[in-house]
């Protein structure tokens, strides 16, 4: 046992990892499932609101500072539909709208080898777009700034690639007006506040 033991050690002594260093870049590929933890009611009607989840691809950039300091920025847009259920006036449809959330974070990496989990907060800013007002008048969305926290891990598969999991929790909140046609104006505080789990693939340069 002690023979293969050390046999293994020396066989991960032989493969070669690529070490994340000051100036360097990481560009990530991920696939991100988006779980809304939604909260709000619309005045006046009560109710409480829905969102779908949504799966998305995204494109991130992290900069290295140091071999522990990081800033990363994740770029991705996704569409949701928005409702409320259980109001005085039924179910109402609050329509379909696009977010884009671009997400800055200061993180720290620890580093054992290979293996490097890293943890991260910061800022948002979404951008409501591409409103779909559905069986409404019109619909509008307020864009909003918001907080981000993130843990993750980058694992060197081999020279300059890595996988990646990534977990972030963003707060993220905005104001919504819905014109309707049968009982006028109707509007909401929506917590969107969204979970994202990702996977992907990173590339250092």
């Amino acid at each position: 046992m002690k023979f293969f033991a050390k046999v293994l050690a020396l066989a991960s002594l032989a493969i070669p990892y690529s070490h994340l260093c000051a100036n360097d870049v990481l560009v990530r590929m991920r696939a991100i499932n988006i779980m809304p933890i939604e909260s709000g009611s619309p005045t006046v009607v009560g109710g409480q609101v829905k969102i779908n989840n949504e799966s998305v691809p995204e494109i991130d950039f992290t900069y290295f500072i140091t071999e522990a300091l990081a800033f990363e920025l994740i770029l991705a847009t996704a569409s949701h539909n928005v409702r409320a259920y259980g109001t005085t006036l039924n179910n109402l449809e609050l329509g379909d709208v696009s977010i884009l959330p671009p997400v800055l974070t200061a993180q720290y990496h620890f580093n054992f080898g290979k293996l490097k989990p890293y943890i991260g907060t910061g800022v948002n800013y979404t951008f409501f777009y591409g409103e779909d007002p559905g069986f409404a008048k019109t619909i509008d969305y307020k864009n909003s700034f918001g907080w981000a926290t993130q843990i993750g891990l980058d694992y060197n598969i081999r020279d300059n690639i890595y996988l990646n999991l990534d977990l972030k929790r963003i707060a993220l909140s905005t104001d919504v007006v819905v014109d309707t046609y049968a009982h006028g104006s109707v509007s909401a505080k929506v917590k969107i506040d969204p979970v994202i789990a990702g996977v992907g693939v990173g590339f250092r340069f």
